[in-house]
């Protein structure tokens, strides 16, 4: 069962002062920086001696809210931002191939049309994540022994595919956007109580571990092969609590990573194949989960990372 939620407690006193604070511009003496509150400081809060203090906010800033909204439990589903619904896929081979059309020999633009029929096939990949993201809000606690929300990065693609699904469900899910040098929007179906940013990739990385209970992976790039990799590390060294890893997919995550071939070359050992299951479907993903957990029933409280 979950936890009651508790209100934040709110300290107006505080707020007022820095408001006094920003005021006072009637002397040198409080125009100077060195009298700006420490906690008011933009300058002092950004700069390279208080960046251990930013780490922190980053991580306490999550863990509270989720903790008081009774939140312990996660299920993670990673993929591929540029995978889209058929409809947008279907529009953006189009546009490419009317291009095409008016320029033939253009190498360029016959690779993006190459790329963009590549997507289009992988749409389908939109809707499983719709679909077992929906079944995983609605069933978790029967299925799995405990409620799961689903968490994803919070972007398009399948991202979007997984908080689409948790709200079709009419259940809640959690978006963690990241600052990037091109502007990711968080997309319109992640809970917006449960919608954050973060600067740091680590501590985002920290987050998406500290209450999962499962990671599902669908096709994706290096974002989505990196956390994937990062996990299975975790759990082949025995730093976080065994957990069912799912690559959703088979033949994209044969092809992309060769994991027999690194048993074969004496760089990992037969028995990590066992980290991972693979799956095709709905069914075999949310099967996978499930008897995992009836195996291995949870313990309430039980945290995967130390």
């Amino acid at each position: 069962m979950s936890k009651e939620p508790t209100r934040p407690r709110v300290y107006p006193s505080a707020r007022a002062t820095v408001a006094e604070a920003q005021c006072q511009s009637d002397s040198p003496q409080t125009c100077s920086p060195s009298f700006r509150l420490a906690f008011a400081d933009q300058d002092f809060l950004t700069s390279d001696d208080t960046r251990a203090v930013r780490l922190q906010l980053e991580w306490q800033k999550f863990d509270l809210l989720l903790s008081r909204a009774g939140i312990d439990h996660t299920i993670v589903m990673f993929g591929s931002a540029r995978i889209r619904p058929a409809d947008i896929a279907a529009k953006h081979t189009e546009t490419v191939q009317q291009l095409l059309a008016a320029d033939p020999n253009n190498p360029q633009r016959q690779r993006e049309l190459q790329y963009q029929q590549s997507l289009q096939q992988k749409s389908e990949y939109y809707d499983y994540t719709r679909q077992l993201a929906a079944r995983i809000a609605a069933e978790s606690e029967q299925a799995f022994g405990f409620p799961a929300t689903v968490i994803t990065g919070g972007g398009p693609g399948i991202m979007e595919a997984a908080n689409r699904g948790a709200s079709d469900a009419g259940k809640p899910s959690i978006g963690l956007n990241i600052v990037l040098p091109k502007e990711q929007q968080p997309n319109p179906y992640i809970t917006p109580e449960f919608c954050f940013h973060f600067h740091y990739f680590a501590i985002r990385k920290m987050h998406f571990l500290m209450r999962a209970r499962s990671i599902i992976t669908f096709p994706g790039g290096f974002g989505t092969i990196d956390e994937l990799i990062e996990t299975l590390t975790l759990l082949q060294t025995g730093r976080i609590r065994p957990l069912p890893i799912v690559l959703f997919g088979r033949r994209y995550w044969q092809r992309v990573i060769n994991f027999e071939a690194m048993v074969e070359e004496g760089t990992i050992e037969e028995k990590d194949l066992q980290l991972f299951r693979y799956a095709d479907s709905v069914d075999e993903a949310f099967d996978h989960i499930a008897a995992f957990y009836r195996a291995h029933p949870l313990t309430n409280g039980e945290a995967l990372v130390e």
